[in-house]
């Protein structure tokens, strides 16, 4: 989910023998929550097939979805005889929620975990700080630009149908350009329908936990070493194909094992199409450096304004 962009550092305040503190990076979003024995399916189709199935809370929807590129993992289930299975919700934030699903073939034992993660519709909280962002992704039709930039209804259910879409896009184009630019580990892109959005899940395949973010932790020496040359190694990649994450954040970064995995896309930007570009790339390095420069690192190693050159060559910008 996305943060306050004002203050990375995070609002969230504790209180010792009367006082008021705010730490460092503390995470302004809602936090984990725990997975719910029992949750409700969203209705894709309100006018489709009531047919339920035995096991399961309905039908897989890969036949009716924009499809993950090719070749798709082995570990993902595209029978269509699967089902899929709400098992709770993993995360709740401003701009969606991110539920864990099972998807299972029926009486066989593939199965595999997806992310599913939810935009909110135009009756829930309006997304904010969403009109940098959007600057360089106009749709063709005058009606809808007014829409979007209007804030109806209409526009509003535009604008989370763009945020989930370009998170899908993003992710599908860095799936796709590692043979040419480099690898940067994001979650596989299973699927896209309408504002949901459905993804590999990074965690524990067997018990359903989630990776832990890197602002939960305290990596040695070595392994913070480790991680940085990791997130280096994946903003040359996002700068080579003109992306910024756009909101790049220690609670945005997952680790699984030792193992650096960026989420969260959906605000992100294209340097060259965008104005802003080079500064929400600029903001995205002082963020992460900061935190790498706070757990020990040299000062040296992790100089924001080194960094930040590095990928706007890199992005054919100097």
């Amino acid at each position: 989910m996305s943060h306050d962009h004002d203050d990375h550092s995070g609002s969230a305040r504790h209180h010792r023998g009367g006082r008021r503190t705010v730490r460092r990076f503390d995470d302004d979003e809602p936090r984990f929550l725990k997975r719910t024995r029992h949750a409700t399916a969203p209705a894709f189709d309100t006018n489709a097939d009531t047919d339920l199935p035995d096991v399961g809370d309905r039908w897989s929807s890969w036949d009716q979805a924009v499809r993950g590129p090719e070749p798709h993992p082995e570990w993902l289930v595209t029978e269509l005889a699967a089902t899929d299975t709400e098992l709770g919700v993993l995360k709740t934030g401003k701009e969606a929620d991110v539920h864990l699903v099972r998807r299972a073939v029926p009486e066989t034992d593939r199965s595999c975990l997806l992310a599913a993660k939810r935009y909110r519709d135009p009756d829930h909280r309006l997304f904010h700080r969403d009109a940098g962002y959007l600057e360089g992704r106009r749709v063709r039709r005058s009606r809808e630009n007014r829409a979007m930039a209007g804030r109806t209804a209409f526009g509003r259910q535009m604008i989370a149908g763009q945020w989930a879409s370009a998170e899908f896009t993003a992710l599908t184009r860095l799936w796709q350009v590692g043979q040419e630019l480099g690898s940067v580990a994001v979650p596989y892109p299973v699927q896209l329908i309408g504002t949901e959005l459905m993804l590999e899940f990074v965690g524990d395949p067997v018990g359903g936990e989630a990776a832990p973010r890197l602002a939960q932790l305290r990596p040695d020496p070595a392994l913070l070493r480790r991680l940085w040359d990791q997130l280096v190694d994946a903003l040359v990649v996002l700068a080579r194909a003109g992306l910024a994450h756009g909101d790049l954040s220690p609670y945005n970064l997952l680790v699984q094992g030792e193992r650096l995995v960026l989420i969260d896309l959906p605000q992100v930007v294209d340097v060259v199409a965008n104005p802003g570009g080079p500064e929400f790339l600029a903001r995205d390095v002082r963020v992460v450096a900061g935190w790498f420069a706070a757990r020990g690192l040299p000062g040296d190693l992790v100089d924001p304004a080194t960094l930040t050159g590095q990928l706007l060559r890199e992005a054919g910008l100097r």
